[in-house]
């Protein structure tokens, strides 16, 4: 039995380890023990996992690379999943490997710090059938002003954006209409004023690194992946309804299903990953690559294929084995919520 070990993530690994386990177990083959570790105590994850630890606080980079070394030397850790941290795991698989320990990343160190920064990686990306929505970077209200009056010209709306980020934190449309307080009062969400955002951004003098972008109003494509060292496995492309609350479509687009396909060999991908995509005036453009699970990765696996066991038994046993299920385009999927007690 091969002992894998989750260490601190994204709250949908809980969903990834249940949809290992439920698969191990149906097989009958009880190859997997699953340990999840977390710096919280109370982690939902820790109620899916065969066993749980708590990792100490406060720990980054090296140090923590040195923490999980010695984690996986004491627990007999056989494959490390790894998400904090993950690209200084990347950068020294060959020391976890020389004690015992198998890494499944999804990407090299250089290739996983590329697509963390939007502004590099927009600059640098060739995905000929879904380029990026047209972007300015800016670091200073004069970028701003010059982005603005650019991109304006040639797009109906503009949004703004961090460079690194994650959940989409620091996202907003422009609005020219609506003060910040006007939208606050109304309630509209991930919308900014104008007038307000220039004049914090005077205010500030030079700011961390942002992204002026055109606003794409279409639908949201978000497509979860397995990858074998840059060739694709599988990828189940889930279409999100513009109305919330309605649910999401399997729906297997061949332009997505192409793009994601040649992203996955031009990043080496590896592992479960996700690729974004929304529609906008000129068609399909790229949002992202996520180097981890998606927050919808168990409706992804709602159409057919197991994607976190698929991933970790190829990465295990090798992929020519493994039998992928016909994925049900067409289905729809959603999650709904469940009160628990925790541990």
């Amino acid at each position: 039995m091969e002992r894998v070990w989750f260490n601190k993530t994204f709250s949908s690994v809980g969903a990834a380890i249940r949809l290992i386990r439920q698969a191990d177990e149906a097989a009958g083959l009880g190859d997997y023990q699953i340990v999840c570790s977390s710096t919280n105590p109370h982690a939902p994850a820790f109620l899916a996992a065969h066993e749980s630890a708590i990792e100490p606080s406060g720990l980054k980079g090296e140090a923590y690379v040195a923490w999980c070394l010695d984690f996986c030397r004491t627990q007999s850790i056989g494959i490390f999943i790894p998400g904090k941290e993950a690209s200084f795991v990347s950068a020294v698989r060959e020391q976890f490997q020389a004690q015992g320990t198998r890494v499944l990343c999804a990407a090299s160190q250089e290739m996983l710090h590329l697509i963390h920064d939007k502004a590099r990686f927009y600059q640098t990306v060739d995905a000929p059938l879904t380029p990026p929505a047209a972007f300015r970077i800016v670091e200073t209200v004069e970028d701003f002003d010059a982005a603005y009056s650019e991109l304006r010209k040639n797009h109906a709306q503009l949004c703004i954006k961090p460079s690194v980020s994650v959940y989409g934190l620091g996202f907003s449309v422009l609005d020219e209409l609506r003060s910040s307080a006007q939208l606050l009062i109304e309630g509209v969400q991930y919308h900014i004023g104008l007038d307000d955002l220039r004049r914090g951004f005077a205010a500030m003098g030079r700011f961390r690194t942002m992204l002026v972008m055109e606003y794409l109003h279409g639908h949201e494509y978000s497509v979860d992946c397995v990858g074998d060292n840059g060739q694709l496995v599988c990828a189940v492309p889930r279409k999100k309804s513009l109305i919330a609350g309605q649910g999401q479509t399997i729906d297997l687009r061949s332009d997505i299903l192409d793009s994601t396909r040649h992203l996955t060999a031009a990043y080496g991908l590896n592992g479960v990953f996700n690729v974004q995509f929304r529609e906008g005036q000129n068609g399909l453009s790229l949002l992202e690559i996520n180097p981890r699970m998606s927050g919808g990765i168990a409706m992804a696996c709602l159409a057919g294929p197991n994607l976190p066991y698929l991933a970790l038994a190829g990465f295990d046993r090798g992929f020519d084995g493994l039998t992928i299920p016909e994925i049900r385009s067409g289905i729809r999927v959603g999650e709904t919520s469940q009160a628990t007690e925790l541990p």
